[in-house]
């Protein structure tokens, strides 16, 4: 890990209010008579309930989302036993991702206990708080007694993720690889490298689908596990051999199968080559492959390969099963996670990465060739069709194995609800940042003196998002990246003032392009000496391939030489700005927010072309709503009337667009609103998640102050109708906001050279 990445974690941890998670109230408590019924005297009454019937305590608490991720931190990836205390910034991430992805609310609950009874007492003694529990980072070959005796002894379910999570996803993997090699899982030769927590239940869930146990060869730090060795526990002894194997290489000859869970840099390419035909490679340790990807894919070139990370296909990701899996399970309010529910997941995954993989998938991969085959054996962890994959899966096997108190009758309906659960629309940022990364641009960043725009290119530069140009005078630039302990290796800094030969080549350009507007051949070049200017002039003649601007001027200073120099695309008429404001379930998109003050009928019919066409290219269709203090009419003046021509003009020129106006920002959002007063909206469905405001002052207003006291996440602004990408940050942008806009800005790049 970099400096940078050190101090921007501890800061990303540390900022505002310390952590990732906090309580929200779900209910009102603004007046006396709410704090009555939340409290005292109101309370009395659903503890009767519950009192009398248990199950009651479903309808009127939060057990029913609310999962319990325990750990005594004995295990921890990557840190070892570093304790409970050290291991809480961990189970609160992983409380993150439940949320995140499957809309589960998580207490996450540090136990320092690691004595294995004392543990599982403590942890029985909670059922009440949880409607499961998600044990983490417990080491073995203590997890297995742990989990084992707590999913006997609790009603409810129970599972230790560093097991079943990894098994889950590769089981799913190793289904679809046999598939494409042409192998029966009953005849497979299996070697396993590891024999910790994940090792061993990923063994046990291979036997569950088909795997002959004599076929199976494990191997722990000391070597082969054999019937022969003194000491074995319990654990290791089931998955003893008694063939004459003393070797991994011995292993390995003529083998079909090698999962590692173990260590990296274990094998080499000769020991690949021992292997059977199409041999399949799961070389899970993380960081590094127990064999490098590009080394295993140059000795066999027939190999079948998955990994821990993100840069090589087939990841197994724990995050493609664990919420899911939760949420299916919640959902029915089973009483355990059970053979049969883990089964389910398993055959769900792999039939979900035989179907055509999204445009929106695709797109965010940057990767239009995916689909089945030996690079993509799973599917990928930001496709939206998990959750409504996965989850009823499991609901369904716990229903027809027993384990359910409750029963689902329209599953049609309880994929709608799933996808509202989670808001399908809220992961736009991660995946522009991930389709950034698969072919990072050259970026400019013309404010480089400044220290947050420093920290954010080396952010970008570590995470392989972009490939930073530095602009700013090279010794304040060079000392500044000294004082933040950052890097920034290969990066080149340029100060426009320093290069006189380029600053003359680009001052006549400029010259030519606006001798008529006032520029002189003197002053053309006098120009070249602003750092935006300079960029911008980089970025026309193809010297870079976006550039990032704004961090330390204000936006009007910063936007003209970018309007000047680069200008807008020779089919589009104005630029405009847009927001995309994210809340917990879903990102909504806002323009015109930062450049036409007060446009008319006519110039809002362009704002609104160009934010659909922006809104379409980050994976989402838009519903257009055009604001107004009226609600079709409810109200004259001069805002309804534009709001209204400009809908009708957008129909006509847009026709497959969905868009209605003039319309109140609430009515556009809230479908019920509409559905009983105006159901003849076209937004009455599904409700707007594009917002066209009728003035500058109004968007502006309005995403500030969501930003402030709503809480949302703010991205942008986007400038939308350049010629070429660029973006003018807003003063005061912190990091994030500065890392977002350059994904953007590498996306839109990359989409401009397809």
């Amino acid at each position: 890990m970099s400096q940078n990445l050190k101090k921007d974690a501890l800061a990303y941890h540390e900022m505002g209010q310390p952590g990732k998670v906090e309580v929200v109230p779900t209910k009102p408590l603004s007046t006396q008579l709410d704090l009555a019924l939340a409290y005292s005297p109101g309370v009395a009454e659903p503890c009767l309930e519950i009192e009398k019937s248990p199950e009651t305590a479903f309808r009127y608490t939060s057990r029913g989302n609310l999962v319990g991720v325990i750990s005594n931190g004995t295990a921890v990836l990557g840190l070892g036993n570093i304790g409970a205390l050290a291991s809480k910034p961990v189970m609160e991430g992983k409380g993150v991702l439940f949320k995140k992805f499957a809309g589960i609310d998580v207490f996450d609950i540090e136990i320092d206990e690691e004595d294995p009874e004392k543990f599982i007492e403590i942890v029985k003694s909670l059922e009440p708080t949880f409607g499961g529990i998600n044990l983490e980072d417990i080491k073995a070959p203590e997890c297995f007694k742990i989990e084992n005796e707590l999913r006997d002894r609790m009603h409810i379910p129970v599972m230790h993720d560093d097991q079943h999570g990894t098994a889950i996803i590769s089981s799913a993997a190793l289904l679809n690889a046999l598939e494409i090699a042409e192998k029966e899982i009953a005849d497979v030769k299996v070697v396993v490298s590891g024999a910790g927590a994940s090792a061993v239940s990923c063994t046990r869930l291979y036997i569950a689908l088909g795997v002959t146990p004599e076929n199976i060869v494990m191997l722990d730090s000391k070597g082969v596990i054999r019937k022969d060795r003194d000491n074995l526990d319990a654990t290791k002894a089931e998955f003893a051999t008694a063939r004459d194997i003393r070797t991994i290489q011995d292993a390995l000859t003529d083998a079909d199968v090698f999962l590692g869970l173990s260590r990296g840099d274990l094998l080499n390419g000769d020991d690949l080559r021992l292997m059977s035909e199409n041999p399949i490679v799961f070389a899970l340790a993380n960081p590094n492959p127990e064999i490098p990807y590009e080394m295993a894919t140059e000795a066999r070139p027939d190999v079948i390969m998955a990994t821990g990370r993100s840069d090589y296909p087939n990841q197994v990701n724990n995050v493609l099963g664990f919420p899911y899996i939760f949420r299916g399970a919640l959902d029915v309010r089973a009483t355990q996670i059970n053979e049969e529910m883990k089964l389910a997941s398993v055959r769900a995954l792999a039939e979900m990465a035989k179907l055509p993989v999204p445009r929106s998938v695709k797109k965010a991969y940057n990767d239009n060739s995916l689909g089945f085959g030996r690079e993509y054996l799973i599917p990928k962890p930001l496709d939206t069709r998990l959750i409504t994959t996965i989850a009823p899966a499991v609901a369904k096997a716990a229903i027809e194995s027993g384990v359910a108190r409750e029963t689902i009758e329209d599953w049609e309906a309880y994929n709608t609800e799933l996808e509202q659960r989670i808001g399908i629309e809220q992961d736009i940022v991660k995946r522009m940042i991930t389709q950034a990364q698969l072919d990072p641009k050259r970026v400019i960043f013309s404010d480089a003196e400044n220290r947050m725009t420093l920290r954010a290119a080396q952010t970008v530069l570590d995470e392989g998002i972009a490939k930073p140009i530095l602009l700013g005078n090279r010794d304040k630039v060079t000392a500044l990246i000294k004082e933040e302990g950052l890097s920034l290796k290969g990066c080149p800094i340029i100060n426009p003032f320093e290069e006189e030969r380029q600053r003359a080549k680009y001052g006549d350009i400029l010259y030519e392009m606006r001798k008529r507007k006032g520029v002189t051949q003197k002053l053309g070049k006098k120009l070249m000496r602003d750092r935006n200017t300079f960029g911008s002039m980089m970025l026309r003649m193809g010297d870079a391939d976006a550039m990032i601007a704004g961090i330390t001027q204000d936006y009007p200073t910063s936007i003209k030489p970018a309007l000047q120099v680069i200008g807008k695309k020779p089919e589009v008429d104005r630029v405009a700005g847009m927001y995309v404001v994210t809340n917990n379930k879903q990102s909504y998109f806002f323009a015109d927010t930062t450049v036409n003050a007060n446009p008319t009928a006519d110039e809002l019919v362009d704002i609104i072309g160009l934010t659909a066409e922006k809104v379409r290219s980050l994976g989402v269709e838009p519903r257009v709503a055009v604001l107004s203090y009226s609600n079709f009419g409810s109200a004259k003046g001069e805002i309804p009337a534009k709001a209204a021509e400009a809908v009708a003009k957008a129909k006509a020129k847009f026709p497959d667009l969905v868009i209605d106006g003039d319309i109140q920002a609430n009515v556009a959002l809230n479908t019920e609103l509409q559905q009983q007063n105006y159901p003849f909206s076209a937004l009455a469905e599904h409700g707007a998640n594009t917002l066209v405001f009728p003035d500058l002052a109004s968007g502006n207003i309005a995403y500030k102050l969501l930003q402030e006291i709503g809480g949302a996440e703010i991205t942008g602004p986007i400038l939308m109708g350049m010629d070429r990408p660029v973006h003018v940050m807003q003063l005061g942008s912190l990091v994030r906001d500065i890392v977002n806009l350059t994904a953007l800005a590498v996306v839109e790049a990359q989409q401009a050279t397809e």
